[in-house]
């Protein structure tokens, strides 16, 4: 299959749905940014108020639309019958077969729920199976435990850790923790 980066492509099953990202979900997300600083500790965006999460969004879909490095989605739990959060294909290489899956953020009602889970299994599955992808990559702030516990939860392999890697919004270095899954690994689970 071809990607095409205008096409909305729909990913689900019996526990979410996942959509591309629109401007409009605004309104779903804002409440995330108001509400729940906390949830963006690890982020290296902290969309915290109406304006910034415009930037946010809009940002994502300026990448998606011009530049075809990004492919971003809105998550909505079936289970719960609400938005949930958004999560993002970046780094696309389509000529290398290679991507990276992060840029993935949800409320708290959602977190440890089983939901990223399901949205990763998805992911993955398009990725490998439609796009022909056949190297995923992860990164995550080294602080971010819980992270890197799901990453390998769903079968990815540590590579390694980028030092001094990224500038964090309050002005600290972070240092990113690398991860990925090979397509031979998923077709082995």
């Amino acid at each position: 299959m071809k990607f095409n980066f205008a096409e909305e492509y729909i990913l689900e099953n019996n526990r979410v749905l996942l959509r591309p990202l629109k401007a409009s979900d605004i309104d779903y997300l804002i409440t995330f940014a108001v509400n729940e600083p906390e949830i963006w500790k690890y982020s290296l965006s902290c969309p915290n108020d109406l304006e910034s999460m415009q930037k946010y969004i809009d940002k994502t879909i300026l990448k998606r639309n011009q530049d075809k490095t990004e492919y971003p989605f809105v998550v909505f739990d079936k289970l719960k019958n609400n938005y949930a959060g958004s999560t993002r294909f970046y780094n696309i290489s389509l000529e290398n077969k290679s991507l990276n899956i992060g840029f993935t953020w949800y409320g708290k009602d959602f977190q440890g729920t089983g939901l990223n889970k399901q949205c990763k299994e998805l992911l993955l599955s398009f990725a490998f199976n439609q796009m022909d992808i056949e190297r995923i990559e992860f990164q995550a702030d080294s602080e971010n435990k819980r992270s890197i516990a799901a990453m390998i939860s769903i079968g990815c392999k540590l590579e390694g850790k980028l030092r001094s890697h990224l500038i964090r919004p309050n002005g600290t270095r972070r240092d990113s923790v690398v991860l990925s899954i090979l397509k031979s690994e998923w077709e082995e689970k």
